[in-house]
């Protein structure tokens, strides 16, 4: 059980489990779209009144319109995941690899850190009331 426990609380699991959720909402905004609007088009496009992108032979219909919909669909779920995903951790670990921070702290960071060091400098110098 004590494997199980330290398995569970991990940072990984818990990511793991948010970026399902995520991707669940994601989803569910994605079949919105294509079934709002691309199946929509697809039918004013082709024509047809109630189902677009459907043609029948010897009383079987192929809804050809639906294949393009799923397709479109998982399209736009991949090119999420990659740009929102997998580029930047692409990105992080290549700079990980050269030995580059994550992030470099702002400028105003820095100057502020570099004002602190110099008073701090200066007061180790002066000799404090007392002192000589």
């Amino acid at each position: 059980m004590k494997g199980f426990r330290d398995f569970v609380m991990r940072g990984n699991v818990v990511d793991l489990a948010v970026g399902i959720v995520i991707g669940a909402a994601f989803t569910t905004v994605v079949t919105a779209l294509v079934d709002g609007f691309i199946t929509p088009l697809i039918t004013l496009i082709t024509g047809g009144a109630k189902v677009g992108g459907r043609f029948v032979v010897n009383g079987v219909a192929f809804d050809w319109g639906g294949l393009v919909s799923a397709m479109i669909y998982f399209i736009l779920v991949a090119a999420v995941i990659y740009f929102l995903v997998v580029l930047p951790i692409n990105s992080l670990r290549a700079r990980v690899s050269r030995g580059e921070s994550p992030a470099a702290p702002p400028e105003d960071i820095q100057l502020l850190t570099e004002i602190r060091d110099a008073l701090k400098e200066r007061n180790e110098q002066t000799p404090g009331p007392g002192q000589h």
